[in-house]
């Protein structure tokens, strides 16, 4: 029986189990499940068989690029499949929501209700029809399904809004917006569809897809408003279980179930603060004197109340840098699959991941997320299976586990955020941060925790996960504080303190903590970023600016003041205006200087930003509204993303020309988000709202932890630092080898870090010069790693790490054995595709100076950006002469091509020798010399690396002061077998073989199937 405020009575003696039910939850699980359904189609879809469900009758990708509904949720496997399960579970929640909303607004007065009623079975039965017969099985009745589906909507829609209680204001208006937006968004939908479908114009079916999408999420939240109408009618489902047929009757009911006398509470952690306190406790309560042999042990082994709070603030932080890392593998993990497309994926959808947070509008779950059991479920479950998918060697395997791990990971990480009351989970995640920046410092500028790193690779996965096993169990075992019953009732209390105080509002503190994420992302996950942005080469054989592996521990330091500060300095000093000039003129002299003035802004505003974090996470702490903040806040980061990329990809996105290179513009918009938790004296405050407290002995703690990461930074500079300067692999002998490889972002084929590969082929070639393209990985996602790194410190090299990530490039670098006289960058003219970058650098070799030239040309689809490319690049090279030169480029063009392609305006404008003009085999890189005997010429597989080729050109400089001008092509030409030279000159013998058998890690001598030789001239003066 049903009713609304009926009377619940049990004869005496008699018990009733009774089981209630918010209505209000009904509509929330309909709600997800829902969204739910569609979104993992979509991402699946996208992720599985992007180009197929983009493609239709009349175009395919890239004209087409965003899939419809039909073709996402009823094409391919497992979509259709997992689709089809979610919508079979929604059906349930479906049909009671109808059942309760007829219930809800019943009257003898009206049949609307009941005219409803039917209205939204039948809606829901032809939902099931055309979502389980798919165009695919019949395309009939799967359009006649839909289009009743659609037509249901007007009289439910429009009835639903009708039929709103009359105090349901909110409810209502909601339900009239939504309404609206249905459908008027029918009529572009139409249009776009007769262009697609009578026209058969290419791209309309993707501009029609995204207003089929728009109906299905508006048909979406329409449903959910009903929350709004169960909880301001407290409707309740209450369902009993007797003995007794007259006792305990199933109902629906708005009166407030009571609370029972005895309950279980849990504890919920507050951090180490509190640790000595309930030490003190529980030996009240065990007893004085143990007496057994096992209570004798379990003493002995205990911890005092101050070793335990350094435990667990150790064990938090150690906790907070595996969020870090999780969270920032994220953007590596799926962007192996954007740099193979060069274009949109699919996989970029996994960026959505990143506002599950939005599950904390389900009370239960928040609920649960705060107890101690759900803390260390849910960070055990991410952490294990987000550091665990290294193991995996499918680069889509490791994405969907690492895509499952942030989606529990940042649940669990922001309910603890919703949940502080003081600067303890800022601090937290700062010191998590630093952490995460020194391993990067200590393991050659890769997070050895990463999916993308494995025992081959640099990696200590396993390491990381026992260490991960260790801070768990200390959680799960560490003492209780507050029972969360308690706790709740405070927490309530303080909310509605928080309401008073907090000026800024959850929205302002969101869009806030968006940015910060961002910013501590972009700049401050490894100490050489902001040294990347500053950097400008070397001037009389000394660098201009900070170099990444000298001076990186500075900004790791500057990292350990700015979160110190917010230990020690009152928090209104921290929000007050004048704080924020310091902020915005520190990214001014970052963005606006070079070289050590930039990075000095750098290093102020790292400053800057460390000591903002913990204000940012107390102020964001909404624990009633936290699903829509830290929905809100990670939406905001994923538009940051997206806008990062734009300004260097512009040439690969839809709308890139909006953001070509106008990474200022981020810049801007990052502090105008940051700067609305500030208190500007315009700002209304009713009360402290800057007041930040950190426990005493956290703070303490904090800062002598910070200490010890500071002068482990500055240990490991010296420790990597190399007693003596780069030598040459053949020093003495006036023989050198220099190579062009294109090393793809550092990525190999199968998603790993390639960064050791590279160093051992670069060693085993004896490479004394190396120009390495597509370099710039000081990008979210590419991890904000140094490709240099380990070659420097392993094998000794002086580095030009060439533009920076401001440039908006994809980067060029250029290593060498001999000293780096001058070097100076060039951004080559690209007024149409990606921006070409230059390194022009003097070399002193063997006493000679020498000009090596490293670039990146534009790419086939855009003509005149290689041309003008080529003539820029020629007029540099031709103003040095007659100085040698070594051009390494990756120019696309093929050999002897006549202007304008590039090679003729290279070889006749710069007065270069192409390598071996009889090799036709040739199309990207190219190496062009002057003033030079070449005495060796190799291509090399590129194994797993890349997906280009090692070229290596050998050389031997003339006797000093003597110019080599007007060699012949008969000089340059002569042949020889190895045995013709001195073994000096000989490539390595295990690089002989094929793809089947032989060579080293994949590489091998391809092409001519040996290294070409030639014989000195006679006449050579060496």
């Amino acid at each position: 029986m049903a009713g609304r405020k009926q009377a619940l009575t049990n004869p005496p003696g008699k018990r009733a189990q009774r089981l209630v039910i918010n209505a209000s939850h009904v509509a929330v699980t309909h709600t997800y499940l829902a969204l739910a359904a569609f979104g993992l189609a979509l991402f699946l879809g996208c992720a599985l068989h992007y180009k197929k469900i983009v493609k239709n009758g009349v175009a395919g990708y890239p004209d087409e690029w965003f899939p419809s509904v039909s073709a996402t949720i009823g094409d391919w496997y497992p979509e259709r499949n997992i689709f089809q399960i979610l919508i079979a579970l929604t059906s349930g929640p479906r049909i009671l929501l109808v059942s309760l909303q007829y219930f809800l607004t019943r009257s003898p007065n009206t049949s609307w209700p009941g005219f409803l009623f039917a209205v939204g079975v039948i809606r829901t039965l032809a939902c099931g029809g055309w979502v389980f017969i798919t165009s695919n099985d019949d395309h009939d009745v799967h359009d006649v399904l839909m289009i009743t589906y659609i037509l249901c909507n007007v009289p439910w829609m429009w009835g639903g809004v009708l039929c709103t209680p009359s105090g349901h204001v909110k409810a209502r208006r909601r339900r009239r917006y939504v309404a609206a937006g249905f459908f008027v968004s029918i009529i572009p939908m139409i249009y776009f569809f007769i262009q697609h479908k009578i026209h058969r114009i290419p791209g309309a079916y993707t501009r029609y897809s995204f207003f089929e999408w728009s109906l299905i999420l508006l048909d979406v939240l329409f449903d959910s408003i009903a929350e709004l109408d169960f909880k301001d009618s407290n409707l309740q489902i209450v369902l009993g279980v007797s003995l007794d047929a007259s006792v305990g009757r199933n109902d629906i009911s708005d009166t407030e179930p009571s609370k029972g006398r005895n309950s279980v509470t849990e504890a919920k952690v507050e951090g180490p603060a509190a640790l000595s306190v309930t030490e003190q406790t529980a030996s009240h309560v065990s007893g004085a004197v143990p007496r057994t042999l096992f209570q004798r042990t379990h003493a002995a082994l205990t911890l005092s109340p101050d070793a335990r709070a350094v435990m667990s603030l150790i064990s938090d932080v150690y906790l907070s840098y595996l969020f870090w890392s999780i969270f920032t593998s994220l953007m590596t993990t799926l962007f192996y699959f954007s740099v193979w497309e060069l274009a949109l994926s699919g996989s970029e959808l996994s960026l959505l991941v990143l506002l599950s947070p939005v599950l904390l509008g389900i009370g239960p779950l928040r609920t649960w997320a705060l107890t101690r059991s759900g803390q260390v479920t849910l960070r055990a479950a991410a952490i294990l299976t987000g550091l665990g998918s290294y193991a995996l060697s499918s680069p889509m395997h490791r994405l969907f586990v690492v895509n499952f791990a942030n989606v529990v990971l940042l649940v669990g990480q922001t309910v603890d955020w919703s949940a502080g009351k003081d600067g303890y989970q800022g601090l937290l995640l700062g010191l998590g941060l630093v952490s995460l920046s020194l391993a990067k410092h200590a393991n050659h500028s890769t997070n050895p925790v990463w999916p993308m790193l494995n025992e081959e690779s640099g990696g200590y996965n396993k390491t990381g996960i026992f260490l991960a096993l260790c801070a768990l169990y200390e959680l799960a075992t560490r003492p209780s504080v507050v029972p969360e019953t308690e706790k709740q009732e405070r927490h309530t209390s303080n909310s509605k303190d928080n309401s008073k105080i907090s000026s800024h509002g959850w929205l302002a503190a969101s869009i806030a903590l968006g940015s910060m994420m961002f910013t501590l992302h972009c700049f401050f996950i490894d100490p050489s970023t902001i040294i990347a942005w500053s950097w400008t080469g070397y001037k009389d054989g000394q660098p201009k600016g900070p170099l990444p592996h000298l001076h990186g521990s500075l900004t790791l330091i500057a990292q350990a003041v700015g979160l110190a500060m917010s230990t020690v300095l009152p928090a209104c000093w921290l929000s007050c205006p004048l704080w924020f000039s310091y902020g915005c003129a520190s990214a001014f002299v970052m963005y606006r200087f070079r070289d050590w003035t930039g990075f000095v802004g750098g290093l102020n505003l790292a400053v800057f930003v460390m000591s903002m974090l913990p204000t940012i996470i107390q102020k964001s702490a909404q624990h009633n509204k936290a699903g829509r903040t830290y929905f809100t806040a990670f939406f905001i980061t994923i538009l940051f993303y997206l806008a990062d990329v734009w300004t260097v990809a512009y040439a690969f996105v839809p709308g890139g020309v909006y953001l070509r290179e106008r990474s200022d513009l981020v810049l801007i918009a990052q502090f105008v988000a940051t700067s609305l938790v500030f208190d500007w004296p315009s700002r209304k405050i009713t009360a402290p709202s800057t007041i930040l407290h950190i426990p005493s002995s956290v703070g303490f703690l904090a800062r002598h932890l910070l200490t010890l990461f500071s002068l482990s930074a500055v240990l490991v500079t010296i420790y990597r630092w190399a007693p003596v300067g780069p030598i040459p692999y053949k020093s003495g002998t006036g023989i050198f080898n220099a190579g062009i490889w294109t090393v793809h972002f550092g990525i190999d084929n199968i998603g790993h870090d390639s960064q050791r590969l590279i160093r051992d082929l670069v060693r085993n070639m004896e490479l004394d010069v190396v120009g390495l393209l597509e370099t710039d990985l000081h990008r979210t996602v590419y991890g904000n790693r140094d490709l240099t790194r380990i070659a420097l410190e392993d094998l000794g090299y002086y580095v030009d790490l060439g533009p920076g990530p401001n440039m908006h490039t994809w980067g060029a670098a250029l290593l060498s054995k001999f000293p780096i006289v001058h070097s100076q960058h060039h951004l080559l003219p690209s007024p149409h595709g990606e921006l070409a970058p230059a390194i022009e650098a003097v070399l002193d070799v063997y006493g000679t100076e020498v000009t090596v030239v490293v670039s990146h040309n534009g790419q086939e689809q855009d003509p005149l950006d290689r041309e003008l490319q080529s003539k820029e690049l020629a007029h540099i090279i031709a103003k040095s002469y007659p100085r040698p030169v070594i051009f390494l480029g990756y120019v696309v063009t093929k050999p002897h091509a006549s202007r304008p392609a590039p090679y003729e305006i290279l070889v006749h404008d710069g007065i270069l020798h192409d390598i071996d003009p009889e090799d036709w085999d040739r199309w990207c890189e190219y190496i062009l010399y002057r003033g030079l005997y070449r005495t060796a010429y190799a291509r090399v597989s590129r194994g797993i690396v890349t997906d280009t080729e090692l070229q290596i050109g050998q050389f031997v400089v003339p006797r000093h002061g003597f110019q080599l001008v007007n060699q012949t092509l008969e000089d340059r030409m002569l042949r020889a077998w190895k045995e013709d030279l001195l073994e000096d000159h000989w490539f390595p013998m295990e690089y002989y073989g094929g793809e089947n058998e032989g060579g080293v890690k994949g590489h091998y001598y391809h092409v001519f199937n040996t290294p070409l030789y030639y014989k000195l001239p006679d006449d050579a003066q060496v």
